[in-house]
């Protein structure tokens, strides 16, 4: 089911079933509109897709270039699950927009790297923000997830190399195709997560993941903690084995790996 036409792709957009698409061209950011559709009483499974953002934004509010082309999408959620789970569905969607790229760039090494960027051939080229509203401690209300991918161009950016489907020759990647391939999977790993916990997402996320086993650092605000990317636990956080021996879990941070 589409609604609110206003731009976007020329087709009609697969969806899973009971999912509801949202159209718009130019917006503040997705997960603007997503969240005030959630604070409105929408479903779980509402989709707000459009064609470029005003303001998009990434984790701890850097700005994310959001101009024609490129796919801009927020998916609003609504899981029974406590308030301290919900961080983990930022793994899941990483691993479902992986999976959907890989689609596309057969030749290229398509990585997920925690907690929630997407790397073909250690570049960056997706990106989630995860936001939430819980109704108390014990439930939450819903969960807004916004996802960029750079498809016919990529922002440049001092801190880490990026890559669009168009350079990696993807001619037939478009935003609808995209995000036909990105909902089918998140749908699947939603309700696999939903129903199993994390338990039944972490070792394919391990498989997909970049940098497991090698040097990495580890920044959170100005502290940067430098060791080995041993493992993720149960919960989704991250296992460091550090020089000395021992080893630290580390719940939410910026991952560095070896040469990056």
């Amino acid at each position: 089911m589409t609604a609110g036409l206003a731009g976007g792709t020329d087709r009609d957009i697969a969806l899973p079933p009971g999912w509801v698409l949202h159209r718009h061209g130019s917006v503040t950011s997705t997960n603007d509109i997503a969240k005030d559709l959630a604070q409105q009483g929408a479903a779980h499974g509402t989709v707000v897709l459009a064609e470029q953002q005003e303001a998009g934004r990434g984790r701890q509010g850097r700005a994310w270039s959001s101009p024609p082309g490129n796919l801009y999408v927020s998916v609003l959620l609504r899981p029974t699950v406590l308030p301290a789970l919900v961080a983990q569905l930022s793994l899941v969607a990483a691993l479902a927009m992986a999976e959907a790229l890989a689609g596309f760039v057969p030749g290229g090494a398509v990585r997920v790297k925690w907690p929630n960027d997407v790397l073909v051939d250690d570049a960056k080229i997706s990106g989630l923000l995860l936001e939430s509203a819980g109704a108390d401690r014990e439930r939450v209300e819903w969960v807004v997830i916004g996802s960029g991918v750079n498809i016919v161009s990529h922002p440049s950016l001092a801190e880490r190399p990026t890559v669009a489907l168009a350079d990696l020759g993807a001619r037939d990647a478009t935003p609808a195709s995209v995000l036909e391939g990105y909902l089918a999977r998140l749908n699947i790993l939603v309700d696999r997560w939903a129903s199993d916990g994390f338990d039944a997402i972490r070792p394919h996320w391990l498989d997909w993941a970049a940098g497991v086993g090698s040097p990495v650092r580890v920044g959170h605000g100005e502290q940067s903690i430098a060791g080995r990317f041993l493992d993720l636990d149960g919960n989704g956080a991250l296992i460091l084995g550090l020089p000395d021996g021992g080893r630290r879990t580390i719940a939410a941070g910026d991952l560095v790996l070896a040469g990056g």
